[in-house]
C-alpha cells in the first residue's frame, strides 16, 4: 500500500493517518498529510510517492491516452479494475445508510474477525500500526490467514473509514486477501467486535491503483457515517524489490448491525 505520514490519533476519525482514520463524527482538517504509507499488503512493505494529480493512462496503440473515470467503479465478474480520479469522492452507498454505533466505551473495543461470503474469507483480525517512517504495517507472513485492523482507524461500525490490510499471498502462496479483486458492488463484508457487536458493510466500490498514485483523501478521508476499506496488493510483481505496483482497494458502507 502507499502513503506517506505519521500516526494520527483515534480521536481524528478518518483523517488520513489518524487514521486511515479515527473514529469520530470530526471533520477532518487538513490532516490528509499525515495519513500512513500504504504496506503493500504482499511480501513487504514499500512507501511511494505522493498522489500525483490529473494522471492519465496510456491506452498504447489504442485509442490514444483515457482520462480516468470520474467515480470508483463497481467491480463484477469480467470487468477491469482502474482506478478513479484521484480528486473522486469514495463510492456512493450501495444501499441505505444506517446510524453507526456510538464510540465503544470500553476503550479496548477491536474487530476480531472478517467474514466476506461471497469471496470465502473467513479469518481473524489482528492489529496493525505504523514504524518511525510512517509506513502502515501488515500482518505477519508467517499468519497469510491473519488480517491486519489499522488500530488508530474507526473500529469499523463507528463513524469514519476503519482500515483493513492483508496479504494477497506469501511464498508459499495465495493469502487471505487473494481474491479481494473479485468482490463487487451489493457484496456482503461482516465485522465482529470484541465487545459482542456485529457489522455488515455492503460493498459500494473497488479500484486498481498504482501505488505511485495512491488516492489517500479517498481511501483515508473523514467520513460522516461509518465505512470500511479492505487493501491489499495487486497488478505486476516486482522479483527483486519483492513488492507489487498497485493496490486493491475495497470501499465498503455500514448497511446493517447487531449490537
Amino acid at each position: 500500500m502507499s502513503e506517506q505520514k505519521t500516526l494520527l490519533n483515534r480521536a481524528l476519525p478518518g483523517l488520513l493517518i489518524a487514521g486511515s482514520l479515527a473514529g469520530v463524527g470530526a471533520v477532518m482538517v487538513g490532516l490528509l498529510s499525515l495519513a500512513p504509507q500504504v504496506d503493500d499488503g504482499s511480501s513487504g512493505t514499500v512507501a511511494a510517492g505522493e498522489p500525483r494529480p490529473g494522471v492519465v493512462l496510456d491506452a498504447k496503440n489504442a485509442a490514444g491516452a483515457f482520462v480516468l473515470p470520474p467515480t470508483v467503479g463497481p467491480g463484477g465478474q469480467g470487468v477491469p479494475l482502474t482506478p478513479a480520479v484521484l480528486d473522486a469522492p469514495p463510492p456512493p452507498a450501495a444501499e441505505s445508510v444506517i446510524p453507526a454505533i456510538p464510540p465503544a466505551k470500553d476503550a479496548k473495543a477491536r474487530p476480531t474477525r472478517i467474514r466476506i461470503p461471497d469471496i470465502k474469507v473467513n479469518a481473524p483480525i489482528g492489529s496493525v500500526s505504523v514504524d518511525l517512517q510512517g509506513v502502515l504495517g501488515t500482518p505477519p507472513l508467517t499468519k497469510p490467514n491473519l488480517t491486519g485492523w489499522y488500530r488508530f482507524s474507526p473500529v469499523p461500525g463507528e463513524v469514519g473509514p476503519a482500515v483493513i490490510n492483508g496479504h494477497v499471498n506469501t511464498r508459499k502462496g495465495a493469502a487471505v486477501f487473494n481474491r479481494l479483486s473479485e468482490l463487487s458492488k451489493g457484496d456482503k463484508i461482516y465485522v465482529y467486535r470484541s465487545d459482542g457487536k456485529i457489522t455488515r458493510f455492503t460493498v459500494s466500490g473497488i479500484e486498481q491503483v498504482s501505488k505511485s498514485a495512491f488516492p489517500t483523501s479517498r481511501v483515508y478521508g473523514n467520513t460522516s457515517d461509518a465505512q470500511l476499506r479492505l487493501i491489499t496488493c495487486g497488478g505486476v510483481y516486482n522479483k527483486a524489490d519483492h513488492s507489487y505496483s498497485d493496490n486493491i482497494v475495497v470501499y465498503a458502507t455500514l448497511s446493517k448491525k447487531k449490537v
